[in-house]
């Protein structure tokens, strides 16, 4: 890993989608100045970044590190629903070992690190009462604390009142050292148990003072409205933004006159959403003949509620989803075509879902961003603008991470050969 630079000047760059460009000077990792024209010191590098688009890195706010690099083993999911999907992992972790999680997530945190990515939160099932993807997960978080910072949620994959010993589960995943409090309603046995398991998980983030991110109706049901439970309760315990829904494909399904009345205690609530744009489309409508719903939360009317929302992967090359690489840039390209969010600003903006967005998501604080006196950490785009970049599939060049560098790619030429 490249040794970090203590005086750099990175000359030329477009920051954020701005008009004009600027440089950054970096002092022992972090922002010292920013502002055009600056000349170059005495023992500084300078790095020529003209017409290159520098943004904050890019943050993974959803995906399931224990399980990923998994499909296929020991059986592929054939009908591509979220059940099948769980049914092929209860298999695949009867021969789960701490090594087994360490190699598999220690692959993906780099494919992702070679992307721009420097944030994950990551779901790590506690339904095992060996809790060794959870043990993994966390060695590998310190081990790769420097490359990339990596949340963990103690997830119970296979429901907390439907599983054998599920409260204990949990709570010892986040007495073991879990950042975050899990659930997933949808998958309880009965609508008792589903509130009684969003009641659990906030009674235990309130305990041991952690955020909580709850799986949420993601599932095709209207009936499912583990939303409406969980909402109330960010606002009723006062943890509002610590408290983040996601998936909620099922307002997908509800009816307007439904959704009228939720959309007031969502805004009250302030809580964040998390929509996972590749999987769900993938998973979600496959009960459904025609008409077939396209299985997404409602992203457009959650922004315009005043809720923050950020985008994930959720799976990579697992039982629930056989495709992906960590390129945070797929994600956002496949969100603004479900959600219908393609005018001209909106798809400027949208880095954002995988930025600050993400970072409120993830309560990173005022620390993220590029902006003078915090940590050195962006990345640099091979363009000018985000728009660009997306539409031109346009490669992070360099990732730096409080002034150090720890990814680059060569640019790919193309050719017409007529």
């Amino acid at each position: 890993m490249e040794e970090r630079t203590s005086r750099m000047l990175i000359k030329n760059v477009y920051i954020e989608n701005a008009q004009e460009t600027k440089d950054i000077r970096i002092r022992d990792g972090v922002f010292s100045e920013i502002a055009a024209g600056l000349t170059p010191e005495a023992g500084e590098e300078v790095v020529d970044a003209t017409g290159l688009l520098a943004l904050p890195p890019f943050i993974e706010s959803h995906v399931h590190l224990d399980t990923c690099l998994t499909a296929g083993d020991p059986v592929w999911n054939l009908s591509g629903t979220l059940f099948e999907g769980i049914e092929c992992w209860s298999k695949r972790k009867q021969k789960l070992s701490k090594q087994d999680v360490k190699d598999r997530a220690g692959r993906a945190v780099r494919m992702y690190a070679a992307n721009g990515v420097q944030h994950i939160r990551t779901h790590v099932d506690v339904t095992d009462p060996t809790l060794i993807a959870m043990e993994g997960m966390l060695e590998l978080k310190d081990e790769l604390k420097d490359l990339v910072d990596i949340q963990i949620v103690a997830f119970p994959q296979e429901g907390i009142q439907s599983y054998p010993n599920g409260e204990q589960l949990v709570e010892n995943a986040v007495k073991m050292g879990a950042d975050c409090v899990g659930a997933i309603p949808h998958f309880e046995f009965t609508r008792e148990y589903a509130v009684e398991s969003v009641n659990f998980c906030m009674k235990i983030a309130e305990k041991y003072g952690r955020l909580v991110d709850v799986h949420c109706d993601e599932i095709d049901d209207e009936q499912s409205k583990g939303l409406e439970v969980l909402a109330c309760r960010a606002l009723e315990s006062g943890m509002k933004d610590m408290v983040t829904a996601s998936h909620t494909t099922a307002m997908h399904s509800y009816n307007n006159a439904y959704c009228g009345k939720l959309f007031r205690l969502l805004g009250m609530s302030d809580i964040n959403f998390v929509c996972n744009p590749l999987v769900n489309t993938h998973l979600q409508g496959r009960f459904d003949t025609y008409p077939k719903r396209r299985g997404v939360t409602r992203v457009k009317e959650l922004l315009a509620n005043g809720n923050n929302v950020s985008f994930g992967h959720d799976d990579i090359f697992d039982p629930w989803y056989p495709l992906g690489d960590g390129n945070m840039r797929d994600v956002i390209h496949m969100g603004l075509h479900v959600c219908q969010m393609m005018g001209y600003q909106e798809i400027m903006d949208s880095y954002k879902f995988c930025t600050y967005n993400a970072a409120r998501t993830l309560h990173l604080g005022d620390k993220y961003g590029i902006r003078e006196g915090n940590p050195a950490s962006f990345i640099l785009l091979n363009n000018n603008n985000f728009y660009n970049a997306l539409n031109q599939k346009s490669e992070v060049l360099y990732s730096y991470n409080r002034g150090r560098l720890i990814a680059s790619t060569t640019p790919a030429e193309k050719k017409a050969l007529f």
